[in-house]
């Protein structure tokens, strides 16, 4: 021989798609390993997250990552070198696979007491419902709330963490009524349909909302202008577009009322604020103060059925992929193994 022998790049198992479209375009596959550079860290993941935006980014209408991709933005797992058990988020998806390289700016350390599936629901469904509430929010104690999609991954966690705050009146708005029964066990003082043709009328009942919190938009939302007190926030959570999202400032004025929008980047620029923010969260956690639901955890090959189920609205709570493992056969991949968290 006159050299050693070439050494095959380590490989792992992914969920890809090769092209947009429905929850059909996901392969499991196994794919080269992503290397580390600068500022990054290899991550050998445990659990990754579905996040809703993990639907609009396989459909291309958000985030168009280059083809062949592997989609995800939350991650828990073991950090390469320490082993460390860290979360992390990631910007540019990657996590429905077994190792990912995060951003060390966005990985957080998960501290004991705090299970790994507890950490995952929790850092950034958990971020956007906390940065939302108080940093543009601005929630006050003593102010009435209202959470659309309550039963929803965010949804949930806001109704908590508006109580955690000292709200004085928190609505929670859900479609079905199983998801009113599990909005109302999580502490929220009124459940509504949105589908209700007087929900402005009810919602405004009481003195109407300080704040009303929107991930739904469309009829919902113009609903909860309606339903504003003098000097109340709607607060759009999510990009998204329609003629019932279109305000004037007459109309604006007339209640004396403001619209924000909340983006998470925003927060994940600042290292200081996530990780403060995420520390938060898992101490709120630890003490048993804040409870994420597990709605499921589908093996890697289950990722397809997940999103199926989701797109239909049938989840509550967070969805989570156990990339660890998979099924033995393609009709056993879209069974998803029913989890109920910690609560």
């Amino acid at each position: 021989m006159t050299g050693a022998a070439a050494v095959a790049p380590p490989v792992m198992r992914a969920a890809v798609i090769h092209r947009y479209g429905g929850p059909e375009e996901f392969r499991t596959e196994t794919v080269p390993e992503p290397g580390a550079g600068p500022g990054r860290v290899l991550i050998d993941v445990t659990l990754a997250g579905l996040n809703y935006a993990d639907l609009h980014c396989r459909a291309g209408e958000y985030q168009r990552h280059p083809l062949p991709a592997v989609l995800g933005a939350d991650v828990v797992g073991r950090r390469r070198g320490d082993r460390r058990r860290v979360a992390a988020l990631l910007r540019k998806g990657g996590g429905y696979a077994q190792v990912v390289c995060a951003e060390e700016a966005l990985t957080v350390e998960v501290p004991d007491g705090v299970s790994d599936e507890q950490a995952l629901a929790l850092l950034e469904q958990g971020a956007t419902a906390y940065g939302a509430l108080t940093l543009l929010g601005r929630l006050r104690p003593g102010e009435r709330v209202a959470v659309t999609a309550a039963a929803g991954g965010v949804g949930h966690l806001a109704v908590q963490l508006a109580r955690e705050l000292g709200a004085g009146r928190v609505v929670g708005l859900a479609s079905t009524v199983t998801k009113r029964e599990f909005v109302r066990s999580l502490g929220a003082d009124a459940v509504l349909d949105p589908a209700d043709p007087q929900l402005a009328a009810r919602l405004g009942e009481s003195g109407g909302v300080d704040l009303f919190v929107d991930s739904v938009g469309g009829a919902v939302l113009r609903s909860g202008l309606a339903a504003l007190a003098p000097f109340g926030r709607l607060l759009c959570v999510g990009a998204r577009g329609g003629p019932e999202e279109s305000f004037s400032v007459a109309e604006l004025a007339d209640g004396s009322a403001g619209v924000l929008g909340f983006w998470l980047q925003h927060l994940l620029d600042d290292r200081t604020l996530f990780a403060g923010v995420a520390e938060h969260l898992f101490r709120l956690a630890q003490e048993r103060r804040l409870v994420a639901r597990i709605d499921r955890v589908v093996p890697l090959d289950g990722v397809a059925g997940a999103h199926r189920a989701m797109s239909g609205r049938e989840t509550m709570g967070k969805v989570l992929v156990d990339v660890r493992r998979e099924s033995r056969d393609g009709a056993t991949a879209q069974k998803p193994v029913p989890r109920t968290g910690d609560r």
